[in-house]
């Protein structure tokens, strides 16, 4: 998607080669009409899939699939990372190393929001390992819906996760695709 490519050559900041900073448009602060564009590519891509729920984790991918939500027109659950008192104790529930923070995270649905016979398209910010994916997989298995596919934001296509992912099966439409990343020089796309 050339718009998020060219917002990424714009405002994104590589601190490293594995690092790319997108909080003043993605992550932290968001712009919303970028969000509704992307929404609208991920409908466009996955128009006759049936999606009637989307997934994402929180908390960097709750303002993107929210936005998207508008655009499929149906509901976006978010996977909590940890219990909290508000939430029943009828979940599922699964462990996801977190890139970003370092550790591992509990992360929880509750089995009120996603059903058997949900078709679930995953939404995220970022895909780079693919744990994140890998832990909503393991949720939506759990409630016996069905993966439609996942629609990421930006995946750093050298690293592991985004091939891992396909090969499981999985359909995964990156909306900009990294190749590599250097200070110096900054972003290469696929």
């Amino acid at each position: 998607m050339k718009l998020l490519e060219e917002r990424i050559r714009a405002d994104g900041q590589v601190k490293s080669a594995e690092i790319l900073k997108v909080d003043s448009f993605l992550n932290h602060q968001m712009d919303v009409k970028l969000f509704r564009a992307m929404g609208e590519e991920w409908k466009r891509l996955f128009d006759g899939c049936g999606v009637n729920k989307l997934l994402t984790i929180e908390a960097s991918g709750i303002g993107i699939a929210a936005v998207a939500g508008l655009v499929f027109d149906c509901p976006v659950v978010f996977a909590k990372k940890g219990k909290s008192r508000n939430l029943a104790d009828d979940v599922y529930s699964t462990e996801v190393m977190s890139f970003t923070h370092g550790g591992m995270n509990t992360v929880l649905v509750s089995k009120d929001h996603l059903r058997a016979g949900d078709r679930v398209l995953i939404i995220d910010d970022f895909l780079a390992n693919g744990a994140a994916l890998d832990g909503l997989l393991d949720l939506v298995q759990q409630a016996g819906a069905t993966v439609v596919g996942a629609g990421i934001a930006i995946e750093k296509a050298f690293q592991p996760g985004g091939a891992r992912i396909r090969a499981r099966g999985c359909r995964v439409e990156s909306l900009a695709r990294i190749a590599s990343m250097d200070p110096e020089t900054g972003v290469v796309f696929c």
